[in-house]
């Protein structure tokens, strides 16, 4: 049984009634009156889900009916009816803000249409605003902390660039904010009331990739067994965060080069560009330059995308900020509890500590500090090894014997990064400096498995089969 709400206007007593008994036969609930005056005053004293109002009445008419719930509530569909056809009054109501004109001699079946599809929009409309207030909330209990002169700059930056339409590159790190920044950008535009799309390149299988950025038609591959809008045009009128977009394929960043100039999408199997309106904002934690001149990106894009660069910096470089963030973590995980202090000592560590995971390394750190201690008091003793006894991330990874072959040496600092950074391949490649397949192919030839799984790139944290079989 229905339960929205519909109020009926019309100075015709008998109008009201047979509205009031085709609509409560639907299940719907069902106020009538007979007077342009007093459905302003019930709107006002009672919530409705739908107002269908006759437009010549006299006094107050549905005209002003309509401009009056429209200043009251914009979210309630009004529906005019009116006994007299004219296409221009029709599209005249509609302009003044009517979900819909029908004539009053309209079918039982056409009305009730009207009226379902007046409260789907109401529903619509009802979980957008909600999703927004969900998504502004969870944007504002992650915000961007620094006082540093280095998050100066990049604030200032964010401030000069937030309110334009140009393409932001982002670069820094794993782990130094890239994605809140992004947001930050989103929700200081124009565009703040629209959608923040994001997808992460190397996330994505590159067979798929495509298809999820610029949608696919029915039947343009096995699987698509209908139409269905890539995310492009899910963030029309917002802005779309394309994260580690240096993992994207050579072909794919033909097509997204052309996305970018010339304001469409092609979906895979498709023939017919689609216009889009978005804006783009990309992220990064590798040299793009670099790896143009060594032929993994295109120039062309990397010149499209860099139109404003943005560089975050690593902890490392903004100690100053390690203790606004200890005490931000240390509130926002107390979830109400009493607050837990951090040692002078415990302190001392941390500031020391070079960091290489950046800020969410700190944030899991405080999480597991703040689960094994037991007291109010954060020590040392609460801190992983590394962090207590002031390993940085290259001292940690000395390899000292004299007697090893080069070749053993190789296999016996790899393995110490893959099990330093827990076998992320971007990262260990990163520390390594070489890219994902070589490690893959030393993997190989050196018969390194993950403990308690193998070479193949399932068990590894950032899919490296997909790069590292291609290039075996």
């Amino acid at each position: 049984m229905a339960s929205e709400k519909i109020l009926v206007v019309d100075d015709e007593q008998s109008m009201t009634q047979f509205l009031g008994i085709v609509l409560r036969k639907e299940g719907f609930q069902v106020t009538t009156v007979n007077s342009g005056k007093e459905a302003l005053e019930k709107v006002k004293s009672e919530s409705f889900d739908v107002v269908i109002s006759d437009i010549k009445m006299p006094g107050v008419d549905g005209i002003q009916v309509l401009q009056g719930i429209k200043k009251h509530d914009p979210s309630i569909p009004v529906v005019l009816m009116t006994a007299y056809a004219s296409q221009q009054s029709a599209i005249d109501s509609v302009n003044l803000g009517a979900f819909q004109y029908l004539l009053k001699n309209a079918k039982n079946d056409e009305i009730k249409l009207v009226v379902r599809n007046a409260i789907e929009m109401r529903r619509v409309r009802s979980e957008n605003q909600f999703l927004k207030r969900e998504l502004k909330k969870g944007h504002d209990e992650k915000t961007i902390i620094g006082s540093s002169e280095e998050m100066t700059r990049v604030f200032k930056m964010v401030d000069k660039v937030a309110d334009s339409e140009a393409t932001i590159l982002i670069q820094g790190d794993s782990g130094t904010g890239k994605e809140l920044i992004a947001k930050e950008i989103h929700y200081r535009s124009r565009r703040a009331g629209g959608p923040f799309v994001t997808i992460n390149c190397g996330a994505i299988p590159r067979d798929l990739l495509e298809s999820n950025l610029f949608g696919h038609e029915k039947g343009s591959f096995t699987g698509a067994v209908k139409d269905s809008p890539g995310l492009f045009q899910v963030a029309e009128g917002g802005t779309f965060f394309l994260d580690e977009v240096g993992e994207m394929p050579l072909a794919t960043q033909v097509k997204l080069l052309r996305a970018l100039q010339e304001r469409e999408v092609i979906p895979v199997g498709g023939t017919k560009p689609i216009k889009i309106d978005c804006r783009l904002v990309a992220a990064t934690n590798v040299d793009l330059e670099r790896e143009v001149a060594e032929g993994r990106f295109r120039a062309d894009l990397f010149f499209r995308l860099n139109v404003i660069p943005l560089r975050m910096p690593p902890l490392r470089q903004r100690r100053d900020d390690i203790p606004l963030l200890v005490d931000h973590f240390l509130k926002r995980n107390a979830r109400g509890g009493p607050l837990k202090l951090v040692s002078k000592e415990a302190m001392e560590a941390l500031m020391k500590y070079d960091w290489p995971g950046n800020v969410r390394e700190l944030e899991n750190v405080m999480e597991r500090a703040m689960i094994l201690d037991e007291g109010g008091n954060i020590t040392p003793e609460d801190l992983p090894d590394k962090i207590r006894f002031g390993h940085s991330q290259k001292g940690s990874l000395i390899i000292d014997s004299p007697n090893m072959t080069l070749e053993e040496l190789e296999k016996e600092y790899i393995l110490k990064v893959l099990n330093y950074t827990r076998w992320q391949k971007k990262r260990s490649s990163e520390v390594l400096g070489i890219n994902a397949s070589t490690l893959y192919r030393k993997l190989i030839a050196y018969g390194i498995e993950k403990p308690g799984g193998s070479r193949d790139g399932q068990d590894f944290g950032d899919d490296i089969s997909d790069e590292g079989e291609r290039a075996a």
